[in-house]
């Protein structure tokens, strides 16, 4: 019934894949099964000393760092995560972010006590309606069944596009940009996984985790959909 119901809404409203532009005929697909394959994944979650683990060498500990695939500029893939920021198609994050959990299953950053989503400025949260990096974290957790927490860490101010700064400037942007809610309890010693949408220099993420590192005893992971 389900099928038959999506192939009469399919006739008049038909469905394309938004990475190569094909009908899509699978109730619920979010991108057709052969682009999913051909994915560039990264498979960094088995690498302890992945190129997006060293983005944060000699910057802040962390235990581990992942990016599910590659972000190139002009890639068919990079439409997604615009799709998912500023045209409002959460089903795209979480897929994205149940495809993360699936990456990271039976990986050390699995272990963690809480996921917590990179936050955004409430003012522009309330402009899109939502956080990307929470719907990202929510797909994570679904797959996972680590929980997620959106509450402990939050933005101070709404800073200016990253998109054409460099890395020193990214960083300048970002510093002391986070910090944690003072009422709200995690487990102690925790180990947090950190998600964000992408890392280009790790420069936000490096900010969230120095707030995160204040926490008595806690280790940190680090997770992104691309790095670009």
């Amino acid at each position: 019934m389900r099928q038959w119901t999506h192939d009469i809404t399919g006739f008049f409203f038909p469905r394309y894949c938004p990475v190569c532009g094909m009908p899509m005929h699978i109730p619920g697909e979010v991108i057709c099964l052969p682009c999913e394959l051909k994915m560039p994944r990264t498979n960094y979650a088995r690498d302890p000393d992945n190129p997006v683990a060293q983005l944060f060498w000699g910057r802040i500990m962390v235990e581990g760092a992942t990016s599910l695939f590659r972000f190139e500029k002009g890639s068919r893939y990079q439409p997604l995560l615009h799709l998912l920021k500023y045209k409002g198609q959460k089903n795209i994050g979480t897929f994205l972010g149940r495809m993360l959990g699936a990456d990271l299953h039976e990986t050390p950053f699995c272990r963690a006590d809480f996921i917590i989503p990179v936050p955004l400025h409430r003012k522009k949260e309330k402009i899109r309606g939502f956080n990307q990096s929470e719907i990202i974290a929510k797909g994570v957790s679904d797959v996972t069944g680590m929980s997620l927490n959106s509450t402990l860490l939050f933005r101070r101010s709404n800073t200016d596009s990253q998109t054409r700064k460099n890395r020193f400037e990214r960083w300048e942007n970002m510093a002391e940009m986070f910090y944690l809610h003072e009422n709200e309890g995690v487990v102690s010693e925790p180990t947090l996984l950190l998600i964000d949408d992408v890392v280009t220099t790790g420069s936000t993420l490096e900010a969230c985790a120095l707030a995160l590192s204040s926490i008595p005893g806690v280790k940190l992971f680090v997770a992104t959909v691309a790095c670009a």
